[in-house]
Formats: C-alpha cells, sequence, structure tokens
C-alpha cells in the first residue's frame, strides 16, 4: 500500500470523530468504578467515604487529566492536517490503543495497596505506548508535509515528540529500577514545558530574524538579486 498522502475530506473527518469517540468513552471509563462504589455509601458520610477510596479518586484524576492532556495535544495536530496515509493511521490507532487501555492499569492502582513495582510500570507502559503513537503520527507529518494545510507545511518537527518519548522512557526504567519512586516518575514530564517553550521562542525568533534580515535589504537590492535569478540562464538550454 502506497504512503502517499490521501486527501479525502470526508474520510479523514471520520478518522478524528472516530478518535474521539474513543477517546470519549476511554475518558467515561475511568469515572465507573467510583459510580459501581457509590451505592455502597450506606450511612457512611461523604467525608469519610471519600476518604475511604482516595487511591480511586486520585487515579481518576491521574488519568483524566493524562488523557485530557493527550487529547488537547492530538486535537491541536489533528487542526492542521488536511490528509492521510497508512503510516499516519497506523500512529493514530497505537495512540488509541494507549488511551483506550489506560483504565484498566487505573483500576489496577485503585485495587491494590499499595500499588507494586508491576503495576506502576504497566501504567507507565501504556503511556508510553501513546507517546510512540503521537510519534508516529509526527514522523509522518514531518516526512509527507502534504498532509497538513498549506499555509502550515514546514512547521511540524519531531523533536518534542522524540523528547516526549525518551522522558516516558525512562521514567519507566525509573519506576522499575527504584520501587518507591513509583509514579512519581513521571513528574520528569513537567521538562517538556520548558524545552517545549524555549523550542517554540527559537522558532519564532528564527523566523522573524529572517523577515528582518529581508526587510533591512535595499529594495533596489532586493530587486537586483530577483532580476539576477530571472536572467540566470537555464542549463538544460545552454
Amino acid at each position: 500500500m502506497s504512503d502517499s498522502p490521501i486527501a479525502n475530506d470526508a474520510v479523514f473527518s471520520r478518522l478524528v470523530a472516530f478518535s474521539d469517540a474513543v477517546v470519549a468513552i476511554a475518558i467515561t471509563l475511568l469515572v465507573l468504578p467510583l459510580v459501581d462504589v457509590a451505592g455502597t455509601i450506606g450511612s457512611e458520610s461523604i467525608g469519610s467515604f471519600l476518604s475511604d477510596n482516595r487511591t480511586k479518586l486520585l487515579g481518576f484524576l491521574l488519568s483524566f487529566a493524562v488523557i485530557g492532556r493527550f487529547w488537547w495535544a492530538q486535537h491541536q495536530v489533528h487542526g492542521r492536517v488536511v490528509a492521510y496515509n497508512p503510516t499516519f493511521v497506523w500512529g493514530l490507532f497505537v495512540w488509541l490503543f494507549g488511551i483506550v487501555f489506560l483504565p484498566f492499569p487505573t483500576e489496577l492502582l485503585s485495587a491494590s495497596a499499595p500499588s507494586g513495582r508491576g503495576i506502576h510500570a504497566l501504567y507507565i507502559g501504556t503511556l508510553l505506548v501513546a507517546s510512540i503513537g503521537v510519534l508516529v503520527q509526527q514522523a509522518a507529518i514531518v516526512h509527507w508535509p502534504d498532509l497538513q494545510e498549506e499555509r502550515h507545511r514546514g512547521e511540524a518537527q519531531m523533536a518534542l515528540a522524540v523528547i516526549q518519548v525518551l522522558i516516558m522512557a525512562l521514567a519507566l526504567v525509573l519506576a522499575i529500577a527504584v520501587p518507591a519512586v513509583g509514579l512519581w516518575a513521571l513528574l520528569l514530564l513537567l521538562l517538556l514545558y520548558p524545552i517545549g517553550w524555549a523550542r517554540s521562542k527559537q522558532h519564532r525568533h528564527g523566523r522573524s530574524s529572517r523577515w528582518w534580515w529581508r526587510r533591512a535589504l535595499p529594495h533596489r537590492y532586493r530587486q537586483t538579486r530577483v532580476s539576477a535569478g530571472a536572467q540566470k540562464p537555464d542549463a538544460s538550454t545552454a
């Protein structure tokens, strides 16, 4: 099957709608264990009930934030994409696999007290799979710029996606090697924010510098360069 971009608005819209539906189902599944437990509250006070089920609540909040963050990043990517190819679709499905599987390790986190090294590794490993899916999609966009809207072509970069995968892999190794660290290893992901800010600032500075240089050139010099380029003989006709 060819990896050439397929520009079909209807099909691509269905892909986006399908992925949004899967995310909605996954994020809904997170709250179902809390709904089940709510039926056993009886005469217990709400404060005592929440205290007894704090691990479930914390697991729900963590995974809700994780899925929400993944979806928002994916939403921004899809907002600039107008076509697809098999590589992009495979990356999308790898990402969806990680998202839809996440409620399972989330429930394991709250069901086992204390959570073991294996459960922490499974949780972070699931996030690593989702991050690899993001990387595959980003690689497809960079390799085939025609997947994006014309005005956004050339803007996509793989650096942040690669860094995210590496940080996630490091967090997984840390959680396995030092069990006491557990999910705290995910705090390494906070490094993505200053890195992303620095890269976006560098990108904006580089683009503005190029525009400044063009504007700084004398108008006559710019016209001379354009004229020289237009008058340059074609080697094929020489």
